[in-house]
């Protein structure tokens, strides 16, 4: 079973910077779509928002209210997943989640992070 650990996020002031970062725990699978995902305070889980996404390959997916601010990496040799995050608002104040879609030898399958709370101070 894939686990992922993430690190990262804390509080900061509006127009500052923080990254986060994803590391998944093993190399045996296939990755579909690796990603963050957001949930602001007073949200469902289920009201996740995409925040950035790298789908089979290099290809790269924002959400419209992080496009320009926020960049997605994966390092490949570290097995782990970064998300970038400059010029921060106080609406960017949320849990952050990384979720991936992969699959082994037998079965597809999609895992989450423990999340990490990013606040930012206006």
């Amino acid at each position: 079973q894939v686990q992922l650990v993430q690190s990262g996020g804390g509080l900061v002031q509006a127009g500052g910077s923080l990254r986060l970062s994803c590391a998944a725990s093993s190399r045996d699978f296939r990755t579909k779509v690796w990603g963050w995902y957001r949930q602001p305070p007073g949200k469902e889980r289920e009201g996740r928002d995409l925040v950035a996404e790298i789908i089979t390959g290099e290809d790269t997916n924002y959400g419209d209210s992080v496009k320009g601010r926020f960049t997605i990496s994966r390092d490949n040799a570290k097995n782990t997943l970064y998300l970038q995050m400059d010029s921060l608002k106080p609406e960017d104040t949320a849990v952050y989640y990384c979720n991936l879609l992969g699959a082994d030898a037998v079965r597809s399958f999609t895992v989450w992070g423990q999340g990490s709370q990013v606040t930012v101070s206006s």
